[in-house]
């Protein structure tokens, strides 16, 4: 499908880019339960970041499941997805990054990392951080969403950084690739706070309500009694 943008002169070019969606953790922070299922409006997060990927043209997506993948892969396996499973997910989050992008085909031209915990990201979003990249400073090979001024998610970067970080020592992942080529990597500015948003505790949950007036809710087989 890919991803149709306008670049400079009015030109039109073709952009394929893959995605690597993280879903590895333990939740211990959440009473080690799969934040990825929480429930937005009945749908879990984990899905609503797939919806997003693919109504942004996402050529391809994969999904990368540790803890917990035995709950999570059944909501997911309906999408066309590669699904990976991380048998050591307690090594961190960058094996989890590791392996999904790995597990990417080649022929890509940029790739996005994304969490699976992130209730507000759509569609929009995720075409506005393609377009950020799409327009960003020459010699720059990074963007991610900066919002007054503190880092947001998701991250996109040139299948040549993804390259370099499987080419790379086993601790490297995107963030340890951007501290050690900060020329490199380029902000996208925006005033959208749905990219500084996720949730990691229980007061993240109230926050989240508190802030928005929309509740995030545990599905039935996961709820406290």
């Amino acid at each position: 499908m890919g991803c149709i943008l306008k670049g400079g002169g009015g030109l039109y070019s073709r952009v394929v880019v893959g995605a690597v969606l993280l879903a590895a953790g333990s939740g211990s922070r959440m009473g080690h339960k799969p934040k990825s299922l929480l429930e937005l409006g009945g749908v879990p997060l984990i899905r609503r970041q797939l919806i997003a990927l693919s109504g942004a043209g996402v050529d391809e997506v994969v999904v990368v499941l540790g803890h917990h993948a035995e709950l999570i892969e059944p909501v997911v396996q309906t999408f066309p997805v590669t699904l990976v499973r991380n048998l050591n997910p307690d090594d961190g989050q960058v094996s989890s990054q590791r392996l999904g992008l790995a597990a990417l085909g080649g022929k890509l031209d940029a790739v996005i990392v994304a969490l699976a915990d992130q209730p507000l990201i759509n569609a929009q979003d995720i075409t506005a951080l393609i377009g950020a990249f799409k327009k960003r400073p020459e010699g720059t090979s990074v963007v991610f969403p900066q919002v007054n001024g503190e880092r947001g998610n998701p991250v996109m970067f040139s299948n040549g950084v993804r390259e370099q970080i499987l080419a790379g020592a086993a601790n490297v992942g995107c963030r340890q690739w951007q501290a050690a080529n900060a020329q490199d990597v380029a902000p996208f500015v925006t005033d959208n706070r749905r990219y500084r948003v996720d949730v990691d505790t229980p007061e993240d949950l109230e926050a989240f309500t508190r802030d928005t007036g929309h509740v995030l809710r545990w599905p039935a087989a996961l709820a406290v009694a």
